[in-house]
């Protein structure tokens, strides 16, 4: 991580995994209910039509490619604190 937050590690573990389809909207309620609220957390996954951005308490739901979906996930990324560089997920 060259950038991190001022409360993110400077060294982050990723994880990756797979799902089904119909379980992205569960899967993102749950992200969400367990990510820290400080620190400028969330996470992000896509499914082959949509694209999920995850905070604490918060999910961006969007068809992929979508502009007007991601700048407003991105404004709010902004506003609980993800660093610029970190707002870079595909679209």
């Amino acid at each position: 991580m060259t950038d991190p937050g001022d409360d993110q590690p400077r060294h982050w573990t990723l994880l990756e995994f797979s799902a089904e389809e119909s379980a992205a909207q569960r899967l993102a309620d749950q992200l969400s209910s367990c990510l820290a609220s400080s620190g400028g957390w969330y996470t992000d996954f896509h499914t082959a039509d949509e694209t999920f951005v995850i905070f604490a308490n918060k999910v961006f739901r969007y068809p992929r490619g979508q502009a007007e979906g991601r700048s407003e996930a991105q404004q709010y990324g902004r506003s609980v604190g993800v660093p610029e560089p970190q707002l870079d997920w595909q679209v």
